[in-house]
């Protein structure tokens, strides 16, 4: 029988954001992007974006889709260069883990 690695928690965000009902820039520098929670899921999928502006977002800086279900959407540590904005889908409730 070979070694075993340790067990250890798995990765995350050290940062949590809760209640996010409205397009937010919930980091403007450099960072990671671990999971987003749909906690109502809503009538529209939101987005997820590479920037520091809740305006003027494109497929050019999206990093994801948040589906209109509840759930939640692993993003596993996402790096993104500029920062990190959440943006709901119409009727959305979310908590997203970051650092």
């Amino acid at each position: 029988m070979g070694t075993q690695n340790a067990l250890g928690p798995l990765p995350g965000g050290n940062t949590r954001t809760l209640n996010i009902t409205a397009a937010t820039a919930i980091k403007v520098t450099a960072g990671r992007l671990y999971t987003v929670a749909v906690v109502v899921a809503g009538t529209a999928a939101g987005a997820v974006y590479d920037g520091t502006l809740t305006t003027g977002n494109t497929a050019a800086n999206q990093i994801g889709t948040i589906p209109d279900v509840v759930g939640q959407v692993p993003f596993f540590g996402f790096p993104t260069s500029s920062g990190i904005v959440v943006i709901p889908g119409a009727g959305q409730t979310l908590a997203v883990s970051w650092s």
